[in-house]
């Protein structure tokens, strides 16, 4: 694989953030090696052990945050060929119960919240959380819920969706959770696959001041997917339907190590999602490694992540209440009444850990948000980011505002692991642009097309050995017919192990430093490749981004067009309100490109639009947009409804209707190709 041509600095670069002594020291991380005999400044040394003994390494983790086996495991790592690795054979382990173990104290806080439905900022303590949970409980067993049914939630970020969390996974039924902002078919789409034997829904949510009714939405859902409807009455403060609720004990069922904790779904924004299959036993030595050392959650802390219940964020946020620390939700709109509201909230809630997507801390880089003027938001002190990479003058951003001393942890992982391959580690410097490095436990590669290792050049994320958080199975996904009993499904072998056998393939592109950081360049799908030169489109935001005027971008490499030789590649551009894209905004924007990134991928077109596609977690629509605009059908690439935005695909619809019906016709907007 080719190396990108985007510039580089001549001097070597410098630390944008280091970690103090008195932080290095206070660390999880620094206890956690110091226990296992390793040195607590050699991170490297750390991570190859990590991966080099996979055994001893995951038996630290469980043995340093005290796992609860019910049946002791054989042994760690049963199994070690992917797909099929089998971890902690013969084990039963319960993860909720190590949410709220026996001995940790009831009024402990474990959850601040706020929302646009509920004024001011309430909380939860463990007992709070501990009691709701268990009356919940009482109510999905009086229900028939019993050990590997469904149950589905069509609820919001709020405290009682976490209760309805642990009172599911306590029984040892499968938890799947979608954001009352997706409409009815998404949600069918989704839950329909899981044939859930209980369906809990919202009666409706507030986002950007406005109610939005969902009554009708959760019956017509529940008899679709033939669940049975437990309503929750959140916009009229009803709580849950009478007689749902009942008395009864909060005990944790302990199931084998692989049992199904969770099922996530893929954005499903091109066919039907994915429905991801993650375990109890995958999930809470993979979350209790991620809380406690790459995050360095601790008593005290107030962590919060903006999302929703249908991103795997939201599973993430829950995951910090396997630590001391507690969690911050917010349900409703990051801008209203404006970009500060969340900062507001950081305020209220004494947040000491942010994280957002990298779009939104984009947004408000772009719009000039200010977030500590007139606040105080002394208790912050880190800020992470994922969702897409986050752009250089992101991280000025966070210094300027924020303060030199605030900890910006960029993360890159996926639903397909509910984890983090590469982000946060508390003990290391952060330098501008760059993920700090690969997470323990993952052995993480940049593949070549022949299946080399590449440092220092762009190429296919992978793993090269398994991890406990890698899903189970895929629902619905069955190995054909006189299989072994342990045959992997088609659908997951497809999905991840069929470029390379044997190896994880994420579908990222990422760029292994020789400092051991990481350089994560979009989607490996959504490359672009011109004249052999090939690069990550978020390689080509970074330049754009740049200039003031221009708030969000979208390119895309559309093959076919006449005129264009090696294929079309436009340039949409959302830009502030009052900026035109006017002869010297589109010279300055193509220079950029020509010298950060390459002259052969200097767009053909520039357009403005009012907004770019986006999935609810944020994610762009690269190939659904150059699908479409490549003449497929849009109903045919992109479900409208899994989009945080839907109206915004409309301008990309009306361009290939129009080029569709002058096809032997001239391109608009001059579409004469830039010189290379």
């Amino acid at each position: 694989m080719e190396r990108s041509e985007r510039a580089r600095q001549d001097e070597p670069p410098r630390p944008y953030w280091s970690p103090t002594e008195s932080r290095r020291e206070r660390a999880t991380l620094t206890r956690f090696l110091r226990a296992n005999g390793r040195d607590p400044r050699d991170y490297a040394g750390a991570h190859a052990w990590s991966v080099d003994d996979l055994e001893g390494f995951w038996g630290a983790v469980a043995t340093f945050a005290d796992v609860r086996f019910g049946s002791p495991p054989e042994r760690v790592l049963g199994r070690a060929e992917m797909p099929g690795a089998v971890w902690f054979p013969g084990a039963t382990v319960s993860y909720p119960e190590h949410m709220l173990p026996a001995g940790r104290e009831d009024d402990a806080p474990a959850i601040v919240h706020a929302s646009e439905v509920r004024p001011g900022v309430g909380s939860w303590s463990r007992g709070e959380l501990r009691a709701a949970a268990a009356r919940i409980r009482a109510g999905l067993l009086a229900h028939g819920v019993r050990e590997g049914d469904r149950v589905a939630a069509y609820l919001p970020n709020i405290p009682e969706t976490v209760a309805a969390f642990v009172a599911t996974a306590s029984i040892g039924a499968i938890w799947s959770s979608v954001a009352p902002e997706l409409g009815e078919p998404a949600v069918i789409d989704r839950i329909g696959q899981l044939e859930p034997k209980v369906l809990l829904a919202v009666d409706g949510y507030c986002y950007n001041g406005r109610d939005v009714d969902r009554r009708e939405s959760g019956e017509r859902i529940a008899g679709e997917v033939g669940a049975r409807l437990v309503r929750f009455g959140y916009l009229d403060g009803s709580g849950w339907e009478a007689g749902f609720e009942r008395d009864g004990p909060l005990t944790f069922a302990r199931v084998p190590f692989d049992h199904p904790l969770w099922i996530l779904f893929s954005s499903g924004t091109t066919g039907l999602p994915k429905a991801i299959v993650h375990s109890h036993g995958g999930m809470l030595l993979e979350h209790l490694k991620l809380v406690h050392l790459q995050l360095d959650a601790q008593a005290g802390d107030r962590v919060f992540w903006f999302t929703t219940t249908a991103w795997m964020m939201w599973n993430f946020l829950v995951a910090v209440l396997l630590t001391d620390a507690a969690i911050v939700l917010y349900d409703g709109s990051p801008g209203h009444p404006d970009l500060g509201a969340l900062w507001a909230l950081a305020e209220q809630t004494r947040t000491t850990v942010f994280g957002a997507s990298a779009a939104y801390l984009g947004t408000c880089a772009k719009d000039g948000v200010h977030p500590a003027q007139g606040r105080d938001l002394s208790a912050l002190h880190a800020v992470g980011s994922t969702g897409s990479p986050l752009p250089p003058e992101a991280f000025d951003w966070v210094a300027d505002e924020l303060g030199a001393d605030t900890w910006l942890f960029s993360t890159s992982g996926g639903t397909d692991v509910c984890s983090a391959f590469v982000g946060g580690v508390p003990t290391l410097p952060v330098y501008r642009g760059e993920l700090q490095a690969p997470a323990l436990g993952a052995a993480l590669e940049a593949f070549d097309e022949d299946g080399r290792s590449l440092v220092g050049q762009v190429g296919e994320l992978v793993l090269t050995k398994p991890m406990p958080c890698m899903p189970v199975r895929f629902w619905n996904d069955d190995a054909p017919p006189g299989s072994p009993p342990d045959a992997i499904g088609p659908r997951y072998r497809e999905a991840y192990f069929s470029t390379y056998p044997g190896v994880w393939r994420h579908g990222d592109w990422i760029e292994l430093t020789e400092r051991g950081t990481a350089i994560i360049s979009g989607r490996s799908d959504a490359t672009i490749n011109r004249g052999g030169v090939r690069i990550g489109t978020s390689e080509i935001y970074r330049a754009v981004l740049v200039e003031d005027d221009v708030l969000d971008a979208l390119v895309v490499d559309v093959p076919g067009r006449p005129r264009f030789d090696g294929g079309w590649m436009p340039l949409f551009l959302v830009l502030r309100e009052g900026a035109v894209l006017d002869a010297e905004l589109t010279a300055r924007i193509r220079r950029r490109i020509r010298e950060d990134c390459s002259p052969r991928h200097v767009p053909h077109e520039l357009h403005a639009v009012a907004d770019v596609p986006r999935t609810l977690s944020g994610k762009l629509l690269e190939i659904p947009v150059k699908r479409i605009l490549a003449g497929a059908e849009p109903d045919t690439v992109v479900r409208r409804e899994t989009l945080a935005n839907p109206d915004a695909l409309e301008p990309f619809v009306e361009l290939a209707r129009g080029w569709r019906a002058q096809a032997s016709g001239p391109l608009p907007s001059g579409g004469a190709p830039s010189p290379s």
